[in-house]
């Protein structure tokens, strides 16, 4: 039977909403759920690349949030709140469930020899761009079928935006081994989503 039908536009207001969570009220946290939910879980979905682990960092991400409201201070939005615990939960899971690639460890990359090279850059920034249905799903394919270090990589600089440092500090690596990972990361979805995009002759590819 299908749940109760609930008007989101009842705390269209975010402090309304952050409001009613604070007070219990049961129609504010279906409304929370219902209007944060889809992003947080294509979030984790994009740093997992696996949907069952998507779903469990969800439900996870909604859990920590609710015990935690006491201590969001309003500063940011709910939505890049929920991000930022989607994304720890999503990096805790990598490094638990993925012991063949281990993101601690940057052994695979040699930063004092290895830099990133100048590449052609692209008419469409495939990570960045606001794109069609089509080339959008291609794209959550293509950063679906990166290698786990990278694709985390590119959900946090390309997707969150955090900076190189943060990045790092996230992922427990160098900052070097980050610019090396992203132009890794970079140059690997242009070979995936190659039909979709056309190389220029000027320019070259920026992982500062």
């Amino acid at each position: 039977m299908p749940g109760p039908i609930i008007d989101l536009s009842l705390y269209d207001d975010e402090q309304a909403l952050l409001e009613g969570l604070r007070r219990g009220d049961p129609d504010a946290c279906t409304c929370f759920v219902k209007r944060f939910a889809p992003f947080v879980y294509a979030r984790a979905l994009n740093l997992l690349g696996d949907a069952d682990e998507a779903e469990n960092v969800l439900q996870t991400t909604f859990i920590k949030a609710c015990a935690a409201l006491s201590e969001f201070n309003g500063t940011g939005s709910l939505r890049s709140w929920l991000y930022r615990i989607a994304s720890n939960e999503g990096l805790m899971l990598l490094r638990q469930k993925r012991p063949q690639v281990d993101l601690d460890d940057v052994g695979d990359i040699n930063v004092e020899t290895t830099s990133p090279q100048p590449a052609q850059r692209w008419s469409i920034d495939p990570a960045r761009s606001v794109l069609d249905d089509e080339l959008r799903q291609e794209i959550a394919q293509a950063i679906a079928a990166l290698p786990d270090a990278l694709r985390a990589v590119i959900v946090l600089r390309d997707i969150e935006h955090l900076s190189t440092e943060e990045t790092a500090a996230q992922l427990g690596i160098s900052p070097g081994a980050v610019k090396v990972r992203l132009h890794r990361a970079r140059l690997r979805l242009r070979e995936l989503l190659a039909r979709y995009v056309e190389p220029t002759e000027e320019g070259h590819d920026d992982t500062e």
